[in-house]
């Protein structure tokens, strides 16, 4: 379940059950930036955003859930800062990629809690992008950056979490950060894509514009694909031999594991070799058209860029298939395969795990089983 949300009338935050988690208690005594924050530490920052997010007239009158998504980004936004502060040489405290990492982080908390995958999905989408509304304007290109977001994140609910964002800290100049808030939600309503995703002439359109092709917005793309391949994506014993088997059993299968089998090679050693003759496998199935089924955990976004930008320059039609279970599940189904991973290989990739989004694929499907 999610964290407790504040509930009408008085709209309290329960910090009694909330302080003690693991995740929340370890921002105590991370740093910040005086300048920026002066209000504290991680955790003082993360409680004044959450009583701010609490108290705003915006969130509360969205529907219960919106309300429960965009709480638990404000108490899990910063939730790798402890992971990622460093102190720069010049005595400035910096926090690099902690969206990026408290994405991964929230989304394996929220796993295990058993949120349901759309919500937990949608707080991980707005931990990972909190910070979008501050620097879009002055990004290289605002406008492909507002539609990216919007494939996965409502720009609305991101930019009421970096309203709470601002006013749960003490910093010389809030007013030009709300007012950077301001700019971003009106780029957004601009382009259509305020309360949901901008909309392409075609999927296909899209996977062009998200490759670099900006006339995919003005008119219909024709579609010049001659193959399709079936990218796999999953953690070992998700389930996806299964799917495979149940729905394109006589597609030709490329198979890491059947390869590091083949050269014995467990999954916990390098994996160059696995990667080279399987992409030797791939060409040949692109050079003759042939559809065909790439099988692997595929659970880092730039593990599927390398796949997806070979398919692609071979003019291949692109469907991620993303198979999920709850974790109780997970363990059991690893523990009856032929060739087990071995835990450490599976909290490795866990430590890395982005599902697959709409940017990365012409079709994206979502094979989840919610726990019970």
């Amino acid at each position: 379940m999610f964290p407790p949300c504040p509930q009408p009338p008085d709209w309290s935050i329960d910090w009694t059950s909330l302080d003690p988690l693991p995740w929340l208690a370890d921002m105590r005594g991370c740093p910040q930036n005086p300048d920026r924050h002066a209000e504290g530490d991680v955790w003082a920052h993360v409680h004044l955003v959450s009583a701010a997010m609490a108290a705003m007239p915006a969130w509360r009158e969205l529907p219960e859930t919106d309300r429960r998504i965009l709480f638990s980004a404000a108490l899990l936004h910063d939730v790798s800062k402890p992971a990622c502060t460093r102190i720069e040489p010049n005595g400035r405290v910096s926090a690099r990629g902690h969206a990026w990492r408290g994405a991964v982080k929230t989304r394996g908390i929220l796993w295990r809690l058993g949120v349901p995958f759309a919500e937990r999905e949608a707080v991980c989408a707005i931990v990972r992008h909190h910070l979008v509304p501050f620097f879009l304007a002055d990004s290289e290109n605002p406008t492909r950056l507002a539609i990216e977001v919007s494939q996965t994140t409502r720009c609305d609910l991101l930019a009421l979490m970096a309203e709470a964002d601002v006013r749960g800290r003490i910093c010389p100049d809030p007013q030009r950060l709300l007012d950077k808030i301001g700019r971003f939600r009106e780029r957004a309503a601009e382009l259509g894509c305020l309360s949901g995703p901008f909309e392409f002439p075609s999927d296909h359109a899209r996977f062009r514009y998200f490759r670099g092709s900006t006339s995919a917005l003005d008119s219909t793309t024709p579609d010049d694909t001659r193959c399709e391949v079936v990218l796999m994506s999953g953690l070992p014993g998700a389930g996806k031999d299964h799917w495979i088997e149940s729905n394109v059993a006589d597609w030709p299968i490329i198979s890491l594991d059947a390869i590091r089998h083949d050269l014995g090679a467990p999954p916990s050693d390098p994996q160059g070799e696995i990667l080279s003759r399987a992409r030797d496998m791939a060409v040949t199935h692109l050079e003759r058209g042939q559809n065909f089924v790439w099988n692997a955990a595929s659970l880092s976004r730039n593990v599927r860029v390398d796949c997806i930008r070979l398919f692609h320059g071979h003019d291949a039609c692109v469907r991620i298939v993303y198979v999920e279970v709850p974790p109780e599940r997970l363990a059991v189904h690893n523990r009856e395969r032929k060739r087990p991973v071995p835990d450490r290989v599976i909290e490795k990739l866990l430590d890395r795990w982005e599902v697959p989004d709409r940017t990365e694929a012409h079709q994206v499907d979502y094979v989840v089983s919610a726990a019970t």
